[in-house]
């Protein structure tokens, strides 16, 4: 579970398959709870992994799993995950049930749809309610209310009523008592106001360089909001946040349905100016990170690279982090935007991370790759004799003013048993009567084939491709597009007498 409310709480859920189990005749060996842990993947769930670990390795001391229904089981984006924990368990002659459902999970025909559907279910309402809550936290971010995080050097949270009247200060991981509570940032003590103007002052007037400006503030026994002695970086942190003159940024790394961490480029962060009270001059912020930007500009990107380079031959490893430690080496990042990215950084200069990340870069491809790809559909469209126009906000195709066409692209994804997936991400919002469905090749260069799918038969936001999938989807699968292209096609009628 992960909240305490309603009825999934640990002991009422444990409390029903108790009495699951009495009314079936069993008896209760063993429990495995995750309490306050989410259902959206197997990390962070060491109960449930202990479970599985004990079924595969043939140490279980039980003969059945009863879980209360499928969404404890877990809210897994991929249902076929969901089931291949269930499988595990079926393989090794351990049945799962589940006490609250309205089927009896049997392997019968009827049991095995009905479970699919809640497991697609139980994902679309996590993918719903990350959107619902992403949405609200924008809307509190432009309110200047803070959401989440720590204050940082110079700043305190406040906690204020709904009304924005003060209620208290909070300490280091404390958090708000109500729901209709919120947080904002406040200026802190007056001794630590003075250091981060100092650190500005000392940056922009003095000509000092983060190091410099670490060394002295650690000399004269300041130290950090964390109680640490101050390094280059942290010094750097601040000569570059925001919320120093006042700005409420959010959005900066999104973790959405905790799948995988991204750095948002700029264009998409939310940012609400004058949120709080500054504790320096907008003039002096901005002058601090001209001097920054200069750092880089005055070097080629081959010096830039050869700086890189040296430093990776010292430690063995790069980050962010390290990088930001360097003395006379531009911020991590200085150089994703003179490169786009760290990772294409760490690949001009040889570095492979332990994590493999190409996925980032594969999907910047796409996103350039994706205006070409519309603009062939719009020309293949046009040759065959139809009129289309285009929507420019949306993207959305209308061909003779009579249905609409939605382009989109599914990267091709290996799995650990080396097959191949495309996951589907459609916006219904659009409601296309037509999808077209450009399934990219195993390297993500190219077309592979294409799908057409006429909205009637799109059923969800999400949908999951195999190699092979069977006549319902495969149905609508073509090897190019003269058969979108023939839907354009005028056709001139004999008048008849």
């Amino acid at each position: 579970m992960s909240t305490d409310h309603q009825r999934y709480s640990t002991e009422n859920q444990a409390d029903a398959i108790k009495v699951y189990a009495e009314k079936h005749g069993m008896v209760i060996v063993r429990e495995y709870a995750d309490e306050g842990k989410s259902g959206l993947n197997i990390g962070g769930r060491d109960a449930f992994g202990r479970m599985i670990d004990d079924v595969r390795n043939g140490v279980a001391d039980f003969e059945v799993i009863i879980a209360y229904d499928i969404t404890r089981w877990g809210r897994f984006q991929d249902a076929d995950e969901s089931a291949s924990y269930e499988y595990i368990c079926r393989r090794a002659g351990i049945p799962v049930l589940y006490c609250a459902e309205p089927f009896e999970n049997d392997g019968t025909p009827t049991a095995t749809i009905m479970k699919n559907v809640k497991r697609a279910m139980a994902a679309l309402y996590s993918r719903d309610l990350s959107n619902k809550v992403f949405v609200g936290q924008c809307r509190l971010i432009g309110l200047g209310y803070r959401q989440g995080g720590a204050a940082g050097f110079g700043l305190r949270r406040l906690m204020v009523d709904d009304r924005g009247d003060p209620k208290a200060e909070l300490a280091a991981g404390e958090r708000k008592s109500l729901q209709t509570d919120r947080v904002i940032l406040v200026p802190g003590p007056p001794e630590e106001r003075a250091a981060v103007e100092r650190i500005f002052r000392s940056f922009v007037e003095l000509g000092r360089n983060e190091r410099e400006i670490a060394t002295a503030l650690n000399r004269d026994g300041i130290v950090t909001d964390l109680g640490r002695p101050w390094t280059r970086g942290t010094v750097h942190q601040i000569l570059t946040n925001e919320k120093y003159v006042g700005n409420n940024v959010f959005n900066k790394v999104s973790f959405k349905l905790k799948e995988r961490r991204v750095r948002n480029p700029p264009e998409e962060w939310v940012r609400a100016k004058g949120a709080f009270k500054p504790l320096v001059e907008q003039s002096l912020f901005e002058r601090a990170g001209a001097i920054i930007a200069a750092r880089s500009q005055r070097l080629s990107d081959d010096e830039m690279l050869a700086l890189l380079q040296t430093l990776f031959g010292e430690l063995g490893m790069l980050s962010g982090l390290v990088i930001d430690e360097q003395d006379g080496l531009p911020s991590s990042s200085a150089y994703r935007s003179r490169f786009g990215s760290l990772l294409r950084v760490y690949a001009l200069v040889g570095y492979r991370p332990r994590r493999d990340y190409r996925y980032v870069e594969i999907n910047r491809a796409l996103r350039r790759l994706y205006p070409a790809m519309v603009g062939a559909v719009l020309d293949g469209l046009a040759a065959a004799g139809g009129s289309v126009r285009q929507v420019p906000d949306t993207d959305l195709i209308w061909v003779n003013d009579e249905f609409s066409v939605s382009v989109v692209i599914a990267r091709c994804k290996p799995t650990i048993a080396g097959s191949y997936r495309w996951r589907l991400r459609f916006d219904t919002a659009l409601l296309p009567d037509v999808t077209v469905v450009v399934r990219m090749d195993v390297r993500n260069e190219r077309a592979l084939d294409y799908y057409l799918l006429p909205r009637i038969d799109v059923l969800s936001d999400h949908v999951r491709l195999a190699e092979d999938n069977g006549l319902a989807l495969d149905g609508y699968r073509f090897a190019d597009l003269d058969t979108l292209y023939s839907l354009a096609t005028r056709v001139t009628i004999r008048e008849a007498a």
